[in-house]
């Protein structure tokens, strides 16, 4: 099970969707570096869901901080040496910054970015996780993240689409679309098992995975 030609993999998804249980689960598999976002470490976030306005643009820039921080130790570590499996994609800090930043903060955003981001690696296959609004709602609040119970239906339904538009135009790597929304691949070994065999298979190009589990995910 742990034979794959991938070196970095990628998991992505919405906020509640599962791609940080399921990047721990996939690190286990494959014996991989696991690296994740940390979320926690964001003095602005729990600010931003309780007034998104007021905490946007300074939540928006310590993520495009800390993610290019973490995605450079990758770059200059060898990724030959080993196995990776992050669960964040550096290039969707734009998608948040879209979503949350007005025009003209968007606008600084950008100029921030173009001279933060530099030579990011890139992965050898993107995990793409799909679940609808509702299904999102409930897995945040079974969670239960104490600052995420704030978090907006719209602002997550602004998101989701989003995603989708992201990884419509998405080419830089192979792509692996999900329909999470029904599978539980963290609890339940059958899903897993399923799943990772998708993953270790994909290889150019894109590749979409319609299954039909028999729980919801319960993890983040």
């Amino acid at each position: 099970m742990s034979a794959t030609a991938h070196r970095f993999i990628v998991i992505e998804g919405p906020i509640g969707v599962g791609k940080t249980s399921l990047a721990r689960r996939v690190s286990e598999s494959l014996s991989a570096q696991l690296v994740l976002e940390q979320a926690d470490q964001n003095p602005f976030l729990e600010r931003f869901y309780r007034s998104p306005r007021s905490a946007a643009f300074a939540t928006q820039l310590f993520f495009l901080f800390q993610r290019a921080r973490q995605m450079e130790e990758v770059r200059q570590q060898d990724l030959f040496g080993a196995v990776r499996v992050a669960d964040f994609l550096l290039e969707k800090d734009r998608l948040f910054a879209r979503v949350t930043l007005d025009d003209a903060e968007y606008a600084l955003y950008e100029k921030v970015y173009e001279r933060v981001v530099t030579d990011a690696p890139k992965p050898d296959l993107v995990v793409y996780l799909q679940a609808p609004v509702d299904v999102l709602l409930d897995r945040i609040a079974r969670r239960g993240i104490r600052y995420e119970q704030a978090i907006d239906r719209g602002y997550l339904d602004r998101l989701t689409q989003a995603y989708a538009r992201f990884f419509h135009g998405y080419d830089a790597a192979p792509l692996l679309i999900v329909n999470a929304g029904s599978i539980d691949p963290v609890a339940n070994e059958a899903d897993y098992q399923v799943l990772f065999a998708e993953i270790a298979k994909a290889r150019r190009g894109r590749h979409f995975f319609n299954p039909s589990g028999s729980a919801l995910l319960s993890a983040t």
